[in-house]
């Protein structure tokens, strides 16, 4: 006799009932915004180049491609939803599930759900704003929040210059601080040990109960946000914390066309020295940037992460139906 199959959902009945609950006042307060709801393909021939991030594929075979195309996975729909920027549609939003692949953990799932949009107009400051309101809306009361920069918030936790310090300097403040193994570490670079300084010593001492923004990040972490000319030159970029959980990822895009290809074939050098498999960079999404992408700020947020902080849930398995486990 075969061994018992654990079929059952894990999230509880009440925790699904929060879900839904939880999408129906998104979505009502974009509709107050006036901000409408869009749809985009999850499935597309182009690929994220991140090297931090890994792209599921699968392969469609059928008319116009008997010989079969390979397909990524989204890890964001935010390519696909800055065309629609280019094309005139004004402040837009998703709801949709997105998929990154060897990313499963207590806060990680590699099929998970995301909320991202986009306000023309608008830069990372004015979208915090934004983030801030909605967090609340949804949290059923006013919440206390602090706005730190990058350099205040390593000052102020670590006594570490964020920008100035290199990776003897990293490494040694990880070793005084005890982190895990830090000793036998070989990271790639500054932004690794910085992310390690991060993850480990600074985000558990985030207060809960409070949302954290840290904004201008080093223009090495500019991802696809704008970077703004100084000494030193700055991400305008920003992440929120709920506690110490990271909730969402924003940006003062990047609307040069040139400058993205840039960064895209950065990227693939990475990825190429790390052994990481190539991929298409996304040729649909330059076209439109050479167009012209407005003016616009845009952020994503995590769904689950925002689910697990409303019902006090402790992983991110406990508000899935069925996690990976059980899929």
């Amino acid at each position: 006799m075969n061994p018992a199959v654990a079929w059952e959902p894990v999230a509880s009945l009440a925790t699904m009932r929060a879900r839904a609950a939880l999408l129906q006042r998104i979505r009502a307060f974009f509709a107050t915004a006036g901000v409408i709801e869009v749809e985009t393909p999850a499935c597309s021939v182009h690929a994220v180049t991140d090297p931090a991030l890994a792209s599921l594929r699968t392969r469609f075979v059928g008319p116009g491609h008997p010989d079969g195309l390979s397909l990524y996975l989204h890890s964001s729909p935010e390519f696909a939803m800055k065309r629609l920027l280019v094309a005139g549609s004004g402040p837009i939003y998703q709801v949709c599930r997105v998929y990154r692949n060897g990313e499963c953990g207590r806060l990680h799932s590699p099929e998970f759900t995301l909320l991202e949009w986009y306000q023309p107009g608008f830069d990372h400051h004015r979208l915090m704003d934004e983030v801030a309101a909605l967090i609340c809306a949804l949290a059923d009361r006013p919440l206390p929040q602090r706005r730190m920069s990058y350099a205040e918030l390593f000052q102020e936790h670590l006594d570490l210059d964020a920008h100035g310090s290199g990776v003897t300097a990293l490494r040694a403040r990880a070793l005084a601080l005890g982190v895990p193994r830090a000793e036998a570490l070989e990271l790639p670079g500054r932004d690794a040990w910085l992310d390690l300084l991060l993850t480990h010593c600074i985000e558990p001492q985030l207060p809960t109960g409070r949302m954290t923004f840290v904004y201008d990040y080093p223009a090495s972490q500019a991802a696809l946000a704008r970077v703004r000319p100084g000494e030193p030159p700055l991400a305008e970029r920003f992440e929120l914390y709920l506690g110490g959980m990271e909730l969402a990822n924003g940006f003062h895009e990047l609307g040069d066309a040139a400058e993205q290809e840039q960064r895209f074939h950065t990227d693939l050098a990475v990825r190429r020295a790390r052994g990481q498999p190539a991929v298409p960079m996304d040729r649909h999404l330059l076209a439109a940037l050479r167009t012209g992408l407005p003016d616009c700020a845009g952020v994503a947020l995590g769904v689950d992460r925002l689910l697990m902080w409303l019902t006090g849930a402790r992983h991110i398995d406990q508000v899935l139906a069925f996690p990976l486990e059980r899929a």
